[in-house]
């Protein structure tokens, strides 16, 4: 996929620097989904993270995100 990317660089309407932060980019999202797989896959972390209850942290977050929101609108 990347060979595929800077090949299209030669043609006119393609900006190198534009391919260049899509690659920069989709690295990085490759790179922080791989370590979060790993973080996750560690004992330690699937025994802390086996106690919290998601569904409450989204309730007691829905309050301070509305507020948040406006805040911002005004």
């Amino acid at each position: 996929m990347a060979a595929f990317a800077l090949r299209q660089t030669t043609h006119a309407e393609v900006n190198p620097n534009e391919t260049r932060d899509t690659l920069f980019l989709l690295g990085g999202l490759s790179l922080i989904l791989f370590g979060a797989g790993l973080v996750v896959t560690n004992p330690a972390v699937r025994k802390l993270l086996g106690g919290v209850n998601a569904g409450s942290l989204l309730q007691a977050a829905v309050p301070d995100l509305e507020r948040y929101m406006k805040l911002r609108s005004m």
